[in-house]
């Protein structure tokens, strides 16, 4: 599950819909009471996001909550907040691993998220971290050579290395700043990608979605998957905020298992990566509720009046 511990960040990316720059940090305690709910519901993974997580003041006692309850616990960062401390106090907190978004060699109109930026910050976290580290960079953020630059200088640092692609805030790919075919250049950018076994979980639509337009799966996000805003209420997804729109403190084993038999009308068109690979191990599974919102012939959820 993703929870989110703060929707403050420090950058203003174009593309990204999941940021203000200024709500307050989530108070600690009601992390904890989150988390502690997580728990007791059977979580087995906890991934801290926001807006950016190291602006938490107490993200290392967030860390820690999660790993007493024998859950694994990650995280995702632009890593400009990353200090020697902060990384040695998620290597005393537990956690298992950071995701750190890298979409451009310089700054632009789309991402902020630059290698120029963080280049000495990434090297202090090779030194010292003890957790593992994945660098993740969206296609569509820079042209393709200063892609492929930086897919380079990420290689050389030896860290696990992922693509994605750059969506709209409906969750629809678009191609951003790549010339040409995006499925031929994705498909050069995933061969040089340094993946661990668990990215390969969920893998395969990205073919059918840039080929076809849409990649139907058996969506189990509610259930496998759960997102939490910083109101402390589940969603479906960061694209689906406002359902199921229940508070995860009354969150339990009826609701999980009714997201999980019910499809959400959106499985065609969702880019959520995430979502996926939760979803790729019940593929065979059926489901048996109605879609709540009607979609159109590409499968994409049509507005309602």
């Amino acid at each position: 599950m993703q929870l989110v511990v703060t929707r403050r960040c420090n950058l203003t990316c174009g593309y990204c819909n999941e940021y203000d720059d200024f709500s307050d940090p989530i108070p600690t305690e009601e992390l904890f009471r989150r988390i502690d709910h997580l728990a007791a519901i059977g979580t087995l993974a906890v991934t801290l996001t926001g807006g950016e997580p190291f602006l938490h003041p107490e993200l290392d006692k967030v860390v820690e909550r999660v790993v007493s309850h024998g859950m694994v616990c990650t995280t995702i960062s632009n890593a400009y907040p990353l200090t020697r401390r902060r990384i040695e106090e998620m290597n005393q907190a537990g956690l298992s691993l950071i995701q750190i978004s890298v979409d451009n060699i310089e700054p632009n109109e789309v991402s902020q998220k630059s290698w120029s930026k963080i280049e000495k910050r990434l090297e202090v976290l090779k030194e010292h971290a003890k957790f593992r580290v994945n660098i993740n960079a969206v296609l569509g953020s820079s042209p393709k050579e200063q892609t492929r630059t930086l897919v380079r200088q990420i290689q050389a640092m030896g860290f696990y290395m992922t693509v994605g692609l750059l969506h709209d805030h409906e969750g629809r790919i678009v191609p951003g700043l790549i010339e040409g075919d995006l499925a031929d250049f994705y498909a050069e950018m995933r061969a040089l990608c340094n993946k661990s076994p668990l990215h390969g979980f969920g893998e395969g639509w990205e073919d059918a979605m840039l080929r076809d337009g849409v990649a139907p799966y058996k969506c189990r996000a509610g259930a496998r998957y759960l997102y939490v805003d910083e109101f402390g209420v589940v969603a479906y997804c960061s694209q689906r905020r406002n359902e199921p729109n229940i508070p995860l403190l009354e969150y339990g084993k009826a609701e999980l298992k009714r997201a999980f038999e019910m499809p959400k009308g959106c499985e065609a068109s969702c880019t959520i990566a995430c979502v996926r690979r939760a979803s790729s191990l019940d593929e065979w599974r059926g489901q048996n509720g109605a879609p709540p919102r009607p979609i159109d012939e590409r499968g994409r959820l049509r507005v309602l009046p």
